[in-house]
């Protein structure tokens, strides 16, 4: 660490200005209705998977869409010859194989030498690609979850990647889709081998897989072709509206191909998954991963906007509240069996609600409603939703309560700490009482316990590519001491424990800062706008607001100016703040959120403006006037 890094200041006029373009940029990006929608990254996977999907099922009807798709993948094709998730990712296996599988359907003069550059770098990656070297790979990368996996291998089937006929599924493992005809209240019983949300690719790729290639075992198949109609009803039955399972054109993709390999061409589930599709292609003939984050983005939005200052006003409240409150679910959803009082990532019918967004709305409503009581009741209703999902383990899964170890319905540290966030903002209003002390201490007890040995946590959704293991501490740790410094606060009497949890955690992310003043996903990563300010909010919100003579925060204090000042050169030079692929899903899927940098910048700024007393510290320290 250089004393550069660790020692920026930044002048008064300087943090104004950045403080004010990032709030009036935030507020720009508004919808009519008050609400943010953002824009989610291009895909070289949703673009491969869409084509395929589109071409399986009406080739000469969707040829300009596959033109198109397979045009944008060669245009965008690394200079290695392979694609990430994203066009700011490095290439990997994954959406590397399944861009090769789509670019080989259509011989294209445009599409020739990606298509060749792409074999090359598949053997240089995995040593050929022989349907073992495929299998081999999807193995080590995925190991025993199939969400991803057999999906991948399926599409590569289908493309004719894999071999001829019932040769070409020899290395795919069988889906059991049967077992989605028992009562959904089961599933977390039969220890199914997907996770909870990926039911309708159970059943659609199951049935492909079946109708390839049959089981040998006469009791399986027997069960598989009584189970057949009612399983394919159920999936019509879970089908949102617009055709979109989940909103994921991924997911949607492998259902429709899936399908339409059977057969089943002109089946409702297909044609609502083609228009899904259809609806969302961009027009350069890419696809992003999903529709849009708006409900997500808007919580983030309010609650950063809600740091310091006053600026939304009543009215844009108001419209906000009720928006807001009409996506909140008062009946069990039918995709997952989810009890009501949840809220999903999306107010479109593909959204499914989880623990993170139902964590954020609950925060929203205490900052929508800063007085009064219009809130209480869908709050506690949405504190109860989140206080049914604990596990017992006395973490937070992301969909279901207790399905398996699958990664997104085991407990997370950085949902955890979110759902304590929730908590605590209605302790403050008065509406948390003791009812919910067990989920508290539990939750509390779970941080303890996966707070690593260096101070540190580890989050689920967003990762760092950076990062050998593709993991984000500072992101995560970020974010759990967001929420145990809410609580905190909260606290009528002294927790050691707690305070002990805060010290390390704050400890760890202080000494992650880079030799430029940012952050990234830990010391040494490159730095970024979203974890730089991430860690600015962390540090900032844990700060008295009268100063203490205490070298710990202190020291604090210095990391935060030199954090300011590397994110006001940014915001200076970037102009629009370049987004970074830091999130990622459905099994190391990488995605960027272009309001994401927008969105944590404000949330910081306006944490370190909450600190007045703080700009007059220390020597070498700037003074910010109120």
């Amino acid at each position: 660490m250089t004393a550069q890094g660790m020692n920026r200041t930044f002048e008064p006029a300087d943090f104004a200005w950045a403080h004010k373009s990032l709030i009036d940029g935030l507020l720009g990006w508004r919808e009519l209705d008050g609400f943010w929608e953002g824009e989610l990254s291009t895909s070289a996977l949703s673009t491969a998977t869409a084509v395929v999907a589109l071409y399986l099922v009406d080739a000469e009807h969707h040829r300009p869409m596959v033109i198109d798709g397979v045009h944008w993948l060669a245009r965008h094709a690394n200079k290695d010859g392979g694609w990430g998730d994203t066009v700011r990712s490095d290439s990997n296996v994954s959406t590397t194989a399944l861009a090769w599988a789509a670019l080989s359907l259509v011989d294209d003069p445009e599409t020739r030498g990606a298509l060749k550059r792409a074999q090359q770098w598949l053997t240089d990656a995995i040593g050929g690609t022989e349907p073992r070297h495929i299998a081999d790979a999807m193995k080590s990368i995925y190991g025993a979850d199939q969400t991803f996996a057999v999906p991948i291998m399926t599409m590569l089937a289908l493309c004719g990647r894999m071999g001829e006929g019932r040769a070409a599924w020899r290395h795919i493992n069988h889906l059991p889709f049967e077992l989605a005809a028992f009562p959904q209240k089961w599933y977390r019983m039969l220890q199914l081998p997907v996770v909870s949300y990926a039911l309708p690719a159970l059943i659609a790729i199951g049935q492909a897989i079946q109708h390839h290639k049959p089981t040998w075992n006469p009791v399986t198949g027997m069960a598989r072709l009584l189970t057949r109609n009612k399983t394919m009803d159920l999936l019509a039955r879970i089908q949102p509206e617009n055709g979109g399972f989940l909103e994921a054109v991924p997911l949607t993709s492998f259902v429709v191909m899936s399908l339409a390999s059977m057969g089943l061409k002109d089946h409702p589930v297909v044609k609502k998954g083609c228009d899904f599709l259809k609806s969302l292609v961009k027009h350069d003939g890419s696809w992003a991963i999903d529709t849009h984050l708006a409900t997500w983005l808007t919580t983030l939005s309010v609650n950063a906007l809600s740091r310091h200052g006053r600026f939304l006003g009543e009215q844009d409240k108001s419209k906000l509240l009720k928006w807001l409150l009409d996506q909140q679910y008062h009946g069990v959803h039918p995709f997952t069996g989810a009890d009501p009082g949840g809220w999903a990532w999306t107010p479109l019918p593909g959204g499914v609600p989880d623990a993170d967004d139902t964590s954020g709305a609950v925060i929203a409503l205490s900052n929508l409603v800063p007085s009064g009581h219009e809130a209480d009741e869908p709050a506690k209703l949405g504190l109860g939703w989140l206080a049914g999902l604990q596990n017992r383990d006395g973490g937070m899964p992301t969909f279901c309560r207790g399905w398996g170890n699958l990664p997104f319905d085991r407990s997370c540290p950085d949902i955890t700490a979110h759902a304590l966030q929730a908590f605590a903002a209605w302790k403050f209003r008065g509406v948390v009482g003791d009812e919910w002390d067990g989920t508290i201490e539990d939750a509390k007890q779970y941080l303890v316990k996966n707070q690593r040995a260096d101070g540190s946590w580890v989050p689920l959704w967003f990762g760092n590519q950076g990062d050998e293991h593709n993991e984000n501490p500072v992101y995560g740790t970020a974010r759990v001491l967001l929420g145990l410094q809410a609580w905190w606060a909260m606290e009528e009497k002294e927790d050691t424990q707690l305070v002990t949890m805060i010290r390390r955690g704050r400890a760890w992310l202080r000494n992650q800062i880079n030799e430029d003043g940012g952050y990234g996903g830990a010391r040494g990563l490159p730095s970024s706008i979203e974890e730089t300010a991430l860690a600015i909010e962390a540090l900032a919100v844990g700060l008295p607001d009268q100063v203490v003579e205490d070298p710990a925060l202190v020291a604090d204090w210095h990391r935060i100016q030199s954090a300011v000042a590397w994110l006001i050169d940014h915001v200076r030079l970037k102009g629009e703040m370049e987004a970074a692929p830091i999130g990622f899903y459905f099994a190391n899927l990488w995605y960027f959120e272009r309001l994401y940098p927008l969105i944590f910048a404000t949330g910081a700024l306006n944490a370190v403006a909450a600190k007045q007393a703080w700009f007059r510290v220390a020597p070498g320290l700037v003074s910010i006037p109120a």
